[in-house]
């Protein structure tokens, strides 16, 4: 059994288990980290809910055991820096294994700080910036595996110029006192999209007779285009919040 078809097979069972979630679950209130983000099209707040509940049994181990958030940190790094240079070799299936392993890292650091009562400003720093750095080696492993086409070279390059973007025009506008983190494609919409893209890329482009590598060259495309268009909706949302708040000293001043 291969990785990508390991993947797929855990990714089904993952599926499976909504319908017992959504039973479960029926009525009762959003997880409070999830309630506090903002959700989007792609992953509204019942599947970050479902997700983090997926979770739980880790979350709660990791607790019990007290692997610090630090540790999920790094390790949330590593994995994503050994998941671009997967990529770059053409393993997608561990790549996309390693991208989920990235992606439960950072969902399990920030949850577990403030689960131990030690969530710091420290943690919040290094946790945004490590994030920032395993994102970029990922898709530079990306671009050296779609190297062959200029047109997919230019797209994973704008894709990191994207998502880079998303995360500036948020910090950016908390730092001015407008800060505005809502938009189409997040950081873990782009974690979906990556891990389903290289799972389902060796089956698809088998079947469908196209080149390896197409599916997950779609999926770079449309992440593209996402976090160029998130990061131009937080600008617009942001700028006019400054403006709508400074408007008052304008008409003063005029």
């Amino acid at each position: 059994m291969t990785a990508a078809t390991a993947g797929v097979l855990l990714l089904a069972g993952l599926i499976a288990s909504m319908p017992l979630f959504a039973l479960r679950f029926r009525g009762r209130s959003i997880d409070p980290d999830v309630a506090r983000r903002p959700a989007s099209v792609l992953l509204d707040r019942w599947v970050r809910n479902w997700m983090v509940w997926a979770l739980g049994p880790l979350e709660r181990t990791i607790v019990r055991t007290g692997l610090s958030p630090d540790a999920l940190n790094y390790f949330g790094l590593a994995a994503g820096m050994a998941a671009g240079v997967s990529f770059a070799m053409g393993a997608l299936g561990p790549a996309a294994w390693l991208l989920a392993l990235n992606g439960i890292s950072d969902i399990l650091d920030g949850r577990v700080a403030r689960a131990r009562g030690i969530a710091s400003r420290y943690g919040a720093f290094l946790d945004s910036t490590l994030d920032r750095f395993a994102e970029t080696g990922t898709f530079v492993g990306i671009a050296g595996l779609l190297a062959g086409s200029p047109w997919m070279t230019a797209a994973t390059v704008l894709a990191i110029s994207g998502s880079l973007l998303v995360s500036y025009t948020r910090a950016r506008g908390e730092a001015l006192g407008a800060g505005f983190s809502g938009g189409l494609m997040q950081r873990a919409e782009r974690v979906v999209l990556l891990v389903l893209g290289a799972l389902l890329d060796p089956a698809g482009t088998s079947r469908m007779g196209w080149p390896p590598g197409t599916v997950l060259a779609g999926t770079v495309v449309v992440i593209a285009l996402g976090t160029v268009g998130t990061a131009l909706y937080r600008t617009a949302v942001t700028a006019g919040m400054l403006a709508r708040a400074e408007a008052p000293n304008r008409m003063n001043d005029g």
